[in-house]
């Protein structure tokens, strides 16, 4: 008999810059009590020291037992070759919207969609880590603009399908999808 994976559920942790949305994100992978595997999105940029020091904080702050991969743009396709009951951490939306910044909107919106299904199908626990961008000011540039728009749509696309939606702020977790209300109710 054919053995059949069980779907995995989708977990969207938001927040804003150094609010405690990763810190959050690796409290809920340790509770999953899988083996975990941080994807960092992230390109190491030795030029930048602040940058560098950003991502070993990071580092230093995940147990020694988990594997980490860097993914900046194939998100989809490492979620789809897994298929195992383990837990993935993938740290963060905006570096990767960021990371694809350059692509073509049609492009872009097929790669969404390929994430989307990944994460729908996937049969690994998946927390996905997403920054908060447009509650400040309208970007003055293009690309600030663009890049808060692709991001903005691509946490909403991925809040509808999560099992779990936190907003971190304060120093508190909010569970969305507990006290709010889903816009695809209305």
């Amino acid at each position: 008999m054919e053995e059949v994976a069980t779907k995995g559920k989708v977990i969207l942790v938001l927040g804003a810059a150094s609010c405690g949305k990763s810190e959050w994100a690796e409290n809920l992978a340790k509770a999953s009590q899988k083996p975990v595997t941080y994807i960092a999105t992230a390109i190491a940029h030795p030029d930048d020291p602040a940058w560098q020091k950003k991502i070993e904080k990071h580092a230093l702050r995940r147990p020694q037992s988990w594997s980490t991969v860097e993914i900046p743009t194939a998100l989809s396709a490492y979620i789809t070759e897994r298929k195992g009951e383990d837990c993935l951490l993938i740290d963060s939306l905006g570096t990767w919207v960021a990371n694809g910044l350059e692509t073509e909107d049609q492009d872009w919106e097929e790669t969404v969609i390929s994430l989307l299904n990944s994460l729908e199908n996937a049969s690994s626990e998946i927390i996905l880590v997403g920054e908060e961008t447009g509650w400040g000011v309208i970007p003055a540039y293009k690309s600030g603009r663009l890049f808060r728009d692709r991001l903005g749509n691509l946490t909403r696309r991925i809040g509808e399908i999560a099992t779990e939606v936190y907003l971190v702020t304060g120093g508190y977790a909010l569970p969305l999808n507990q006290i709010g209300q889903s816009l695809k109710t209305i």
